[in-house]
């Protein structure tokens, strides 16, 4: 049985899964107003206050699913007619307030932004206040209290404001499009754009072996992949993927052993590395901490090293990532990748085009996906790539201590890089993840949870035998 964390995750994949039941059957341009209503028939609505409303949004949902404003380069979008539901947040006084004599929070604050009425109960004027919060601190009674909005409680590169017209708005500047005001929106009113068209038109055109299609398609799949799919095995998944088209399918932790083996290297000559591989974490380096982007890792991040590997060994290939990071969509238009990966797909979007398809993993027989080391495998949760990195270097006999400092989450990376700035960070090498957990927390995942760690490392052990340098010696 499918299995979604909320209901808003159903409803996306429910426009996606139609979206491309339309695009395989060249009919997406013809029948693109039909969605909505298919979706909420009759004249009752669902979730909103009328179904005018609620098919407009589902309108704009159909706009993200077929790849959203090519004008916004940002991969992470908000639909405004969604957004109006959540109190516009800030500060408030709650009904705790006392009325005391005291009235240390307008002694404390230096806009003038607290007034009080004839009970002496404590107002904030919004328009004067500016959010720093010492009113709350002073309280006895603990009356003031900080409302924020789901998306900002999410973004924690302080990306998201409100508009005029009291919607989330996006700053390009800041996101880096890790994808968690996505998962965390409860109304589904930001989304990340998909290419699941553009991937439909890859396949379509490699079936139909025309003059324009004469190439080989590559999935290659995430390590986190092992613990989504729930209801099938992984080798039905793999079986399933090659019957939408895929000529084989390859697990990006074949890529992360050959990361692993490089930057193990990198890190011993030059004492001091972060991280390249999570793509979020690379951007708020690049954007939040600029002086300290000299300290990048120069390898490419699993996906487009194993990208590459495909491209130069085989002539016309496609190549087409899945994994659970909306982050990814936007590194695969860098211009040092986007040559490499042709589009890239979140699990979200390859459980819709399953179904567009009326695929029933479970009846499939098994493939196989056995290509990586155990030590690529553990790439996908937090503290794998570190470990992959020390055993790089005792297979390699290089003789570096490493000292890896392990954030899990996006604050956790910011205080890693606050102590790195300032010269007192106790480690050589930043292991950044934005997602809590690494990559099992990614947006773009089915379901999130301590539950997806295990599944991971239970995937890995079942490649124990292998040795990272046994898994890139096929390659060579």
């Amino acid at each position: 049985m499918r299995k979604f964390d909320t209901k808003v995750q159903h409803l996306k994949y429910k426009v996606l899964r139609e979206v491309a039941r339309l695009a395989w059957e060249d009919k997406l341009l013809e029948n693109i107003m039909d969605i909505p209503g298919k979706l909420v028939p009759g004249n009752e609505p669902t979730m909103r206050c009328c179904v005018y409303k609620e098919r407009a949004i589902l309108g704009e949902r159909v706009k993200l699913a077929m790849g959203g404003d090519k004008n916004n380069p940002n991969v992470i979008e908000v639909i405004e007619i969604a957004c109006d539901e959540c109190p516009v947040g800030g500060f408030e006084v709650t009904n705790a307030c006392r009325g005391c004599l005291a009235h240390r929070c307008e002694d404390v604050c230096k806009f003038g932004a607290i007034s009080f009425d004839h009970n002496h109960v404590a107002h904030i004027d919004k328009s004067k206040c500016k959010e720093c919060g010492a009113c709350a601190k002073v309280c006895p009674y603990t009356a003031i209290v900080s409302r924020k909005r789901p998306c900002q409680n999410a973004c924690k590169v302080k990306a998201i404001s409100m508009n005029d017209e009291k919607a989330a708005a996006i700053d390009n500047s800041k996101c880096i499009q890790c994808g968690a005001c996505v998962y965390q929106c409860p109304f589904g009113a930001i989304m990340d754009k998909s290419y699941l068209v553009n991937a439909i038109d890859i396949l379509k055109k490699s079936e139909r072996n025309t003059r324009l299609g004469n190439y080989k398609v590559y999935a290659i799949v995430a390590p986190s992949i092992s613990s989504q799919f729930s209801y099938a095995k992984l080798g039905q998944v793999v079986t399933g993927l090659k019957k939408l088209g895929f000529h084989d399918v390859i697990e990006a932790a074949l890529g992360a052993d050959m990361v692993a083996w490089a930057e193990a290297k990198e890190l011993s000559e030059k004492g001091l590395l972060t991280s390249s591989c999570c793509p979020a974490f690379v951007r708020y380096i690049k954007s939040a901490f600029p002086n300290l982007a000299e300290h990048i890792s120069h390898n490419l991040s699993p996906m487009a090293v194993l990208a590459r590997y495909i491209k130069e060994t085989t002539p016309n290939a496609k190549v087409i990532f899945i994994g659970p990071c909306t982050a990814k969509k936007a590194e695969a238009q860098l211009e040092e990748v986007k040559l490499l990966v042709d589009t890239v797909l979140t699990f979200e979007e390859l459980q819709a085009l399953f179904d567009s398809r009326d695929l029933d993993l479970a009846s499939l027989e098994e493939g196989v996906l056995d290509n990586a080391s155990y030590f690529g495998r553990i790439f996908a949760r937090s503290g794998g790539l570190s470990d992959a990195a020390a055993q790089a270097m005792q297979e390699q006999n290089i003789d570096f201590a490493i000292k890896p400092v392990i954030c899990d989450g996006i604050e956790s990376c910011r205080m890693a890089l606050l102590k790195l700035n300032k010269g007192v960070l106790d480690g050589n090498f930043i292991e950044g993840m934005a997602c809590i957990g690494g990559c099992i927390g990614g947006a773009g995942c089915l379901t999130h949870g301590e539950k997806n760690k295990a599944e991971v490392d239970k995937y890995g052990r079942e490649a124990l035998e292998k040795t990272i340098g046994d898994a890139i010696s096929v390659l060579q």
